[in-house]
């Protein structure tokens, strides 16, 4: 579709006036799908994250849970990411559930395998692969898993052609549609892409991470691989809600994982020191408002994330309908071209020299 002046689509009617700094016109729009990489299949731009449905972000009981798929689903959002392991398949089940109530809602469902066993090369294998997605089918209620992701393996796992055999076996059977991978460097990501068929990359993206941005989505661009956008607040620090004083349960991650104790520390506040994460986060809600003064930090923080070119999903969760409603609604936002040079120069200042080099 072509544009317009201020970075705008022809057609479209503007909001807001142009202003100081970054701030000018901004344009709604319905929620956008885009194609999913390799699997051909169309998905809303933001989806939904369900780690906190299973564990690891507070409680969340049931009936709560299948209300926040509900809010996203009727938000538009058709794309819900879970893994094996969120709550020992308790999200599983819970999207399980939500399918048969909603047989015909058109929503594609990924779903990742590899931490039911420590972290090692030798545990990827064809006989725990087999066992691990009839596992995810049942949870889930399907024949036909829409997209398995490996969970952050190894290094070397992405190097090894045997695990690829062995993924491309489940999609010979039937038991998959497709696979990809969730990484935690960009250089995991690059092998990954160069795979033919990897259909997707999943990866930690957001205005703290922005080393994606340099060679992971060009290359992905370029191959046809999908990239969907995990941890997009940085753990809700883009909220811009948390200051240094807030308390988080013993069972959320962001109380019990701040230094790498349990998994991976960036996908814990993105791996940026919470205090710097903090004062960074006050500075990007500043320029949020700016920009976009009718919208919350968090939803122009997950609208800076989709407008990334290569991006095909964003996966924010949600603890409640609200949140859900809320994240859906960055689908159909648009942002000022200064805004992401401004995201630039906070990332540059405050956040590079802690977290650039590491992933």
């Amino acid at each position: 579709m072509p544009r317009t002046a201020l970075g705008s689509t022809s057609g479209r009617r503007p909001r807001g006036t142009r202003g100081r700094g970054i701030r000018h016109r901004i344009w709604r729009t319905p929620m956008q799908r885009r194609t999913l990489g390799r699997t051909g299949r169309s998905v809303s731009v933001i989806g939904l994250g369900t780690w906190q449905l299973g564990a690891d972000w507070g409680d969340v009981e049931e009936a709560d849970a299948l209300a926040v798929l509900d809010a996203a689903h009727d938000a538009g959002v058709t794309f819900f990411d879970t893994a094996d392991v969120y709550g020992d398949g308790r999200s599983e089940s819970l999207i399980g559930a939500w399918l048969r109530a909603n047989p015909d809602a058109g929503v594609t469902v990924a779903t990742k395998m590899g931490r039911r066993l420590p972290q090692e090369h030798e545990n990827y294998s064809a006989e725990h692969f087999r066992a691990w997605i009839d596992r995810s089918r049942a949870n889930l209620g399907v024949d036909m898993v829409d997209l398995v992701q490996l969970h952050c393996p190894p290094t070397s796992v992405y190097g090894d052609d045997r695990v690829f055999d062995a993924l491309d076996a489940l999609v010979d059977d039937g038991s998959i549609a497709a696979y990809g991978v969730s990484v935690e460097r960009v250089d995991e990501a690059l092998t990954a892409i160069a795979r033919p068929n990897v259909a997707s990359v999943q990866i930690i993206l957001n205005a703290f991470r922005l080393k994606p941005l340099d060679d992971v989505l060009p290359a992905a661009r370029e191959a046809g691989v999908g990239i969907i956008a995990r941890v997009p607040l940085a753990s809700g620090l883009l909220s811009g809600r948390y200051t240094s004083e807030t308390v988080f349960a013993a069972n959320d991650h962001r109380s019990y994982n701040r230094h790498g104790e349990a998994f991976d520390v960036g996908e814990t506040f993105s791996g940026v020191d919470y205090e710097t994460g903090v004062a960074a986060a006050a500075e990007f809600t500043r320029l949020a408002r700016e920009a976009a003064p009718d919208a919350t930090a968090a939803r122009v923080a997950l609208a800076w994330v989709a407008a990334q070119d290569g991006v095909s999903s964003v996966i924010p969760g949600a603890r409640n309908p609200e949140q859900a409603r809320a994240n859906a609604a960055a689908g159909s936002l648009e942002l000022p071209a200064g805004f992401g040079r401004a995201v630039r120069e906070l990332y540059d200042r405050d956040i590079r020299a802690q977290v650039h080099a590491r992933w």
